[in-house]
């Protein structure tokens, strides 16, 4: 397995992203707490592995330089079907895992492959994490992260030392796919909450009421949240829906991997599915590529008769 002593440890990070980056950063610079492994990244985009070099992390020229040269490999993707074919590509993790690695897959995937990837894992003595990160790209770049765990436990307690790099709060959930389903349905009642905020919202404006103030008395409140005090009053109030962020797109992702898990255990989400067919109009009105709680646009052009 992973060795103890990390000074001939090489950690691998795949994905650059709008949170991979940032991770990747925050690892290079606080390796110094888990023993100063190496750190090497692969990423199609150049630009951040540019980035990255003045913070000491190598760039490898493909997926499979950096898995063979890693005793853990940590990936940040866009989602499950990517996931799914790093691993199980010909020049993927799985094909070049070395006995005894780790794999941490940081993205959030469907449970249902998650676990189909652990058990592959298996067979060849690797160790596959689910490790779903939570909370904002600002968060990512401040190393205040949130991550839920599934996996096996004794792996769990080698691993925990990488993600306190980036994360604040750590929670081991259970057996694989845990962290995964802690991450969705996290998602899926966040969605939901921010619909209900959008809907009040519109309400108390076309009734005459300042948002700024219904949203502040709410924060005083039993209503009060951590939707409202972040999407509500940065996002849903100004109007500010920037691309490049969390988009209308990869949240139907997400909520579609909560409404699959909701379907294969016999439970019906109404209040989840109102909100995917409100998620699917903003994206029929070209807001797809929007940060998500542009959904509140739907909203307001719904009250306005359009």
């Amino acid at each position: 397995m992973t060795k103890t002593n990390n000074d001939k440890t090489t950690i691998g990070f795949i994905g650059l992203g709008v949170m991979g980056e940032p991770m990747c950063r925050n690892l290079a610079l606080r390796r110094n707490d888990i023993g100063s492994p190496r750190v090497l990244a692969f990423d199609l985009n150049k630009e951040p592995l540019k980035r990255l070099e003045s913070d000491g992390v190598e760039t490898t020229a493909s997926v499979a330089a950096l898995v063979n040269q890693s005793d853990m490999i940590l990936m940040s993707l866009p989602g499950g079907k990517q996931v799914e074919a790093i691993c199980n590509d010909v020049h993927g993790i799985f094909a070049h895992a070395k006995s005894g690695a780790v794999v941490i897959d940081l993205s959030t995937t469907p449970v249902d492959l998650t676990r189909v990837l652990s058990e592959k894992f298996a067979s060849k003595d690797v160790a596959f994490m689910d490790a779903p990160v939570a909370r904002t790209r600002q968060a990512a770049e401040q190393g205040t992260l949130a991550i839920s765990v599934g996996g096996m436990a004794e792996t769990f307690t080698r691993i925990e030392p990488i993600l306190r790099c980036f994360a604040t709060d750590i929670t081991y959930c259970g057996e694989s796919g845990a962290g995964q389903m802690v991450k969705i349905l996290n998602n899926m009642i966040l969605f939901q909450t921010v619909n209900a905020l959008a809907e009040a919202l519109t309400v108390a404006r076309k009734a005459g009421m300042d948002g700024e103030v219904l949203f502040k008395a709410l924060s005083n409140g039993s209503a009060d949240s951590f939707a409202l005090r972040n999407h509500g009053m940065k996002a849903l109030l100004p109007g500010t829906f920037p691309e490049q962020a969390f988009s209308t797109l990869y949240a139907t992702k997400d909520l579609d991997y909560a409404l699959d898990l909701a379907k294969s255990v016999g439970v019906k989400m109404t209040g989840a599915e109102n909100v995917r067919r409100l998620f699917e109009e903003a994206a029929e009105e070209g807001y797809g590529d929007n940060y998500w709680p542009v959904i509140v646009k739907v909203l307001e052009g719904k009250a306005a008769g359009n």
